[in-house]
């Protein structure tokens, strides 16, 4: 499909809106439109960021406030084993981050961003609201099990319930993901400089707004959930995603909304396949001047210079005597013959999947710090001071969210300033050195928890306990508290690699690709929650009647899971070294405009030295 020029769906009541700025301009920006008429649109910039902002404030509080203690509700409501609520789980997060490489297709090809977001709002709303009923109505969850070792398990109908509300929050969570970010920015004006700041700031303020929700939905929802009564507590996301769907369409009238312009995918389809018909084809001499290079005027994307990695996709810019040209300079036939810089643009995503397949085995670690972590909390002691208060088991993940929080400010503010005085780097470090701290910090992290975890078996196997979990086993003296340092760790590792990971990608990607650059990384996520299922089951079904016994026991007690958290820890050291061999061969991509200024900054400091060695003479 081909790119069309960008367009804007017309505004409403233009005039009356016309004395906003926005992004701190109030500059009119001139756009082409479909049937070739030209619209005046107004970028508010600010002036609608309490719509967006608040919609992804109570829209995050909502989905992570029904998401974030569902591993404990299937387990204490549904009545499901361990294992396998930790399998749907996984499953179901992975789901939702491919979906969000599906939403990010429909949404640049067909329907545009506030059409998708739309869709998405209803369906989270929807979705919590089913999650709800299964709580609320006796009907559609199991007989609570009580202190019974052997519970009734949902039945069929109770499960395709369920089912239909996880189903919903998939719809609802993978639209949201790719698209709110974007959608975002585009109220502000791209081509001015206050523009540009203006969109860096909303960045931040997106990012704290998640990790906000998220800080929230696990100690305060979550609290009421466990404590207080899983209606309640679920009627909570409800209320508050009914409100994120109002906040948003009370903003229709003033949004910059963007149309689809059709799928980049196409174009690397065309460049595949015309290198596989030339691939009978000599190589050129000079690829920068020998291959077929022509650029159309007002192309969104940055012009590439040229690099000599995955050559046999040169083949499909060589210019053949079969191959014709319009009058303006373009191929005839795109699927036959293509341009060096759309060739160029396909080598930039080759050249990311290695590192995206190493981030995604890195998250196995954390995918797995938000499930077991919980059942470990939950057979420790999680009093706190001697009021007899106690920690919701789902409260300790929110120790990786405040340590990824801290450490980002401090990363800011100390780190990088004392790194860019060593290496001379803007950021202090690269990319992808900084992607390669965070799986040496997830790696720690697996090794700490095999450690705590041994510990808190050993004591509760040899000292007194404090009473018995339902449907888990014996509870350990060991203090929770324990469980911090690997959360901690774990919270640092992201605040590496995750935000690491967006940034290599935002920039790494052609411009065309920002949406796709936003859902790859959901979709590592989700590699990393299937991978997760996988281990959990084959480890389960290996370990279930060896002499040694069953390391993911539904007791920890009677388990293994520090020989689990070992055996991640020994495939996160080879995923480790693979990243470092595969960084080690990366080469960052490089525009003409950032190489015309380097090459004129170096000419500048030759002119510079010379010119001192006259006046030194």
């Amino acid at each position: 499909m081909e790119r069309k020029p960008f367009e804007v769906e017309a505004i409403e009541n233009h005039k009356s809106y016309s004395t906003f700025n926005g992004g701190g301009s109030d500059l009119m920006s001139t756009v082409d439109s479909s049937d070739d008429e030209q619209k005046k649109l107004v970028y508010r910039g600010w002036k609608v960021m309490p719509y967006i902002i608040g919609n992804e404030t109570f829209e995050k509080i909502g989905i992570i406030g029904t998401l974030s203690n569902l591993l404990v509700y299937l387990t204490q409501v549904f009545n499901l084993k361990k294992y396998t609520a930790a399998t749907i789980i996984n499953a179901f997060s992975g789901t939702i981050n491919f979906g969000t490489f599906l939403a990010a297709f429909l949404c640049d090809t067909y329907f545009g961003r506030y059409k998708t977001l739309s869709v998405a709002v209803i369906s989270c709303f929807l979705g919590s609201l089913f999650i709800l009923l299964t709580a609320a109505v006796p009907g559609l969850h199991p007989t609570p099990c009580g202190t019974k070792s052997s519970c009734q398990g949902p039945s069929g109908g109770q499960i395709v319930f369920l089912l239909m509300g996880l189903a919903l929050l998939v719809v609802g969570a993978g639209g949201i993901r790719p698209c709110n970010l974007a959608f975002g920015a585009d109220q502000f004006n791209p081509k001015s400089e206050s523009g540009k700041k203006r969109i860096n700031s909303f960045f931040n303020w997106y990012f704290f707004t998640f990790t906000f929700a998220q800080i929230i939905s696990l100690t305060l929802v979550v609290y009421i959930q466990s404590n207080v009564s899983w209606t309640i507590g679920l009627s909570i996301p409800v209320s508050l995603m009914f409100l994120a769907c109002v906040i948003y369409f009370a903003g229709h009238n003033l949004y910059v909304k963007v149309k689809a312009s059709g799928s980049p995918l196409a174009g690397i389809a065309r460049v595949i396949a015309a290198a596989i018909k030339k691939r009978g084809l000599k190589p050129v001499n000079k690829p920068c001047f020998d291959l077929y290079n022509h650029i159309p005027r007002n192309y969104a994307n940055s012009t590439l210079k040229y690099s000599d990695q995955f050559r046999f996709l040169d083949k499909a810019a060589v210019l053949t005597p079969e191959d014709k040209l319009k009058p303006d300079g373009t191929a005839s036939d795109p699927w036959n013959l293509c341009t060096m810089q759309q060739v160029e643009e396909v080598k930039c995503i080759l050249r990311v999947i290695p590192i995206w397949f190493a981030c995604a085995v890195y998250y196995l670690a954390i995918t797995l710090q938000m499930t077991y972590p919980v059942f470990q909390a939950l057979q420790s002691d999680r009093r706190l001071g001697s009021g007899g208060f106690k920690i919701p088991g789902a409260t300790y993940v929110v120790f990786l969210m405040s340590g990824m929080t801290v450490f980002i400010i401090f990363y800011d503010r100390v780190l990088v300033p004392s790194l860019r005085r060593v290496t001379g780097l803007d950021n202090g470090i690269t990319l992808l050195q900084r992607i390669g701290s965070g799986i040496f910090f997830a790696l720690l992290s697996l090794l700490v928890s095999g450690f705590v975890e041994e510990r808190r078996r050993t004591i509760a196997l040899t000292k007194p306990t404090l009473g018995i979990e339902p449907r888990a086993g014996e509870i350990s003296s060991m203090s929770a508290m324990w469980l911090i340092p690997q959360l901690v760790l774990a919270g640092i590792a992201e605040a590496f690699a995750a935000i690491g990971q967006m940034e290599f990608y935002y920039n790494q990607f052609p411009e065309n690709m920002k949406s796709f650059a936003g859902s790859i990384f959901y979709v590592g996520v989700g590699v990393s929650s299937y991978l997760a299922s996988f281990l959990i089951s084959t480890v389960h079904k290996t370990t279930e009647h060896s002499p040694s016994g069953n390391w993911l026991a539904e007791d920890l007690n009677k388990g293994k899971l520090d020989y689990f958290y070992f055996m991640l820890t020994g495939l996160m050291f080879v995923n480790m070294g693979y990243f470092l061999l595969m960084a080690k061969f990366y080469r960052y991509k490089v525009t003409n405009d950032e190489a015309n200024s380097v090459i004129k900054t170096n000419e500048e400091e030759a002119k510079l030295h010379q010119q001192q060695d006259k006046n030194y003479v």
